[in-house]
């Protein structure tokens, strides 16, 4: 039975749950409109679920999912920081139950990347991992999550201080994402990281071409009842905006 420190929630035997009913419910919660209180609901079900004598792997996936996507919505500081440290353990689970799936070292990655910006303390350490499970995602599934492994380590090139201090390198986030947005061009989220990147290494025509692409398709999916969209069509305006 595993323990995975999420506070004070409790260890379920897997002789007390019906796990397949409960990650149903889980992704029941996931299915209403995208709001905390949702979101919560299903990361106790999934977690629920990992913790049980034989937790399945969707269980954790959806764990890491849900964590993720509430540290990026939860306004109070100090529960980000218990979230990101929850993710990445949630993350570190995943990997050690099923380290033949990729998609366990890339939310782990995406976790780490979550508490190096929550918890500072953590950053120098953390973006040299996150650029190494980046690298195995790249390697081993290039196209999970629509090239995610190329977008996240762009940004995270982009975003991060150069040498010495960190793995920052404008340049290499570009190439980067440029195979990314080649990779899966009518995804909005690659279009808005390839203009970041432009726009960083001075191209700013270009750049804008990439954003105003990116919202036309963030437009879209919005229209189509994408719950995510409405984010991606916000940081596309907020990019273009800075250009002007």
């Amino acid at each position: 039975m595993i323990e995975i420190g999420v506070g004070d929630a409790p260890v379920v035997s897997g002789s007390d749950l019906d796990v397949a009913s409960t990650l149903l419910e889980a992704e029941d919660e996931l299915g209403r409109a995208a709001e905390p209180d949702s979101v919560a609901r299903a990361r106790r079900l999934f977690l629920d679920a990992a913790r049980t004598d034989d937790p399945p792997l969707a269980a954790f996936l959806g764990a890491a999912w849900a964590t993720a996507w509430l540290i990026e919505h939860e306004p109070d500081g100090d529960r980000r920081k218990e979230l990101a440290v929850e993710g990445v353990q949630i993350g570190q689970w995943c990997v050690r139950l099923h380290p033949e799936t990729v998609e366990c070292t890339y939310r782990l990655a995406l976790a780490v990347g979550q508490q190096a910006r929550e918890r500072p303390s953590t950053a120098v350490d953390g973006l040299d991992v996150m650029v190494e499970l980046l690298e195995t995602v790249i390697r081993e599934a290039p196209d999970l999550d629509f090239a995610g492994g190329r977008r996240v380590l762009a940004l995270v090139l982009l975003r991060s201080p150069g040498w010495p201090s960190g793995p920052g390198d404008p340049e290499l986030g570009l190439e980067h994402a440029r195979a990314a947005a080649a990779a899966f061009p009518d995804h909005p989220p690659n279009q808005l990281v390839l203009g970041e990147a432009l726009r960083d290494n001075g191209l700013t025509a270009e750049a804008r071409a990439r954003l105003e692409r990116g919202r036309e398709l963030a437009a879209a999916r919005r229209d189509a009842g994408d719950p995510e969209a409405g984010e991606w069509l916000a940081s596309a305006e907020a990019a273009l905006a800075e250009l002007r």
